[in-house]
């Protein structure tokens, strides 16, 4: 894991017999692997908490999508009837192309021949005769 060769533990072992001397060594090499376990097992709790949180955060995440997909799903069963009650409604063919019709010609000098211009509306009987 660290690259650290069998030679290298010797000499660590060697410079701790020394150090800590024969009585106090077998203890200490106790609280160490023990110190060591601790770590392994803090170490794999943590690593298994970040595998279920991603793992929880990407069943989230297809579960959100699965809903956007059954949401998309029931829109289309809601407007499918109205788009097809819309259909039969639009043309199928473009209408045909309406000629305009020709002005008929104007004169602008006025003559005792043309008639008075007559009233669009009947006459209402309520009100006072018009004048000519």
């Amino acid at each position: 894991m660290f690259g650290i060769s069998f030679s290298e533990l010797l000499l660590v072992g060697l410079v701790a017999l020394l150090v800590l001397g024969p009585e106090r060594l077998p203890g200490a090499a106790r609280t160490a692997g023990l110190w060591i376990g601790r770590l392994k097992r803090s170490f794999n709790a943590i690593k298994q908490e970040v595998e279920r949180e991603i793992g929880a955060d990407e069943i989230r995440r297809q579960l959100h999508n699965e809903h956007i997909l059954s949401m998309e799903e029931e829109a289309k069963k809601i407007l499918a009837p109205l788009q097809d009650a819309v259909k039969p409604l639009t043309p199928t063919e473009p209408p045909a192309p309406v000629e305009p019709a020709s002005p008929a010609p104007v004169s602008l000098s006025k003559t005792a021949s043309d008639p008075a211009p007559q009233p669009a509306a009947p006459h209402d009987p309520t009100l006072p005769p018009r004048a000519p």
